[in-house]
């Protein structure tokens, strides 16, 4: 993988580049749609690539684990051909959704035994077995196995739990180097940074990850409940610490809000299921606030979902019509606002990326955050 600065913002620390992989370049900043077990959930990958477009998706290590299992990965030829997705493809090592397992999982240094979600059966996860999965699986860019903490978290907790991460970090690298790839392409392995809402241990583990050295960094452990001032302090405090020529992943974050305010603290990706799961629930986002489509008041407002026209949705149906969709309880209406709040994540950090080229990006993005902090 090469990581390539091409701007950085005067009067921020946004930042615009580009990661090269072997399926092809990804401009920077990005927002990668969550495809958590080889889809992203309604939209065909026909539309994905036409209409949303993005350098990269998202599947998840924990989910594709269980269903299709590894084995199935391994005899398609890896999950792109799997799939049929030609472009990148990043996967979350399953720390994640250990942590949401909290009634059905028990942590110990060896690794995390969990209760699958489906069927009950037990199953034991190590930081060599993950690293094995994702070879197996076949992502552009893996993650470490990490244990991400709760919020609010007893400062010993997050202490000894972050030192955990750490030592896990040391058994994810030591077993990928005596790993071979699977596939007929380069993967690309990015640690996480832990130690919850304190400033101590965030500054710690990120020097600990910078001393590793790889190729990108994450930032897990936020948008888990803390306040986002909270959630903006430690960013900062962790991107002051990361290496500034390695692209910087900040896990599981978030409102388009969160988002334009991370960017201008030095991050560069971001993941996240809000823009489909609110999507389906009938939450839009756009560039002059949020919509909820099921309110009575859009039920004969016959103008196109969004003037701006982000997608093709955006011009050929009306609220009036999504709004009938989502009473009448058809699929078609999740699909439609879920491509709409894709299409509009995708927008917002291209937006952005030209406006840190255009070297004004702080100003854009205070009009950008009063815009969008609104209920239509």
């Amino acid at each position: 993988m090469k990581f390539d600065l091409k701007a950085t913002d005067a009067n921020s620390d946004a930042r615009a580049g580009t990661i090269t992989t072997d399926h092809g370049t990804i401009e920077t900043p990005i927002f990668m749609p969550v495809g958590t077990i080889g889809t992203v959930k309604g939209v065909h990958q026909r539309e994905l690539k036409q209409d949303i477009n993005p350098d990269i998706i998202l599947g998840n290590t924990y989910h594709l684990y269980l269903r299709p299992q590894t084995p199935i990965l391994e005899k398609a030829g890896g999950i792109h051909k799997f799939m049929n997705w030609d472009r990148n493809i990043l996967t979350d090592s399953g720390g994640y959704q250990v942590y949401s397992l909290s009634e059905n999982r028990k942590i110990k240094e060896e690794g995390v035994k969990f209760k699958s979600h489906i069927d009950g059966s037990y199953h034991v996860f190590t930081p060599e077995n993950v690293m094995e999965t994702q070879r197996t699986i076949g992502a552009d860019i893996i993650m470490a196995f990490d244990e991400c903490t709760p919020y609010p978290c007893d400062y010993q907790y997050a202490k000894r739990s972050m030192h955990m991460t750490h030592r896990w970090l040391e058994r994810c690298i030591k077993h990928l180097e005596k790993t071979p790839l699977k596939y007929d392409y380069e993967q690309t392995f990015f640690p996480i940074v832990q130690g919850s809402t304190y400033k101590d241990l965030r500054k710690q583990s990120a020097e600990y990850i910078a001393s590793v050295g790889a190729e990108g960094n994450a930032i897990g452990g936020l948008s888990v409940g803390e306040p986002a001032d909270e959630m903006y302090e430690m960013t900062a405090v962790v991107t002051e610490v990361l290496p500034k020529d390695k692209p910087r992943y900040l896990m599981g974050v978030g409102t388009p809000i969160n988002i334009l305010e991370n960017i201008a603290l030095g991050i560069d990706m971001f993941d996240c299921v809000m823009p489909t799961r609110n999507g389906r629930n009938g939450m839009l986002f756009t560039a002059h606030g949020t919509i909820n489509i099921k309110n009575k008041k859009w039920e004969d407002d016959f103008s196109e979902i969004d003037p701006m026209n982000i997608t093709w949705v955006d011009t050929e149906y009306s609220k009036a019509y999504l709004r009938h969709l989502f009473t009448v309880n058809e699929m078609l209406g999740r699909q439609i606002a879920t491509i709409h709040n894709l299409g509009f994540y995708l927008w917002l950090v291209r937006e952005a990326r030209k406006h840190i080229l255009a070297g004004d990006f702080s100003s854009w993005k205070k009009m950008m955050v009063q815009q969008m902090d609104k209920r239509l």
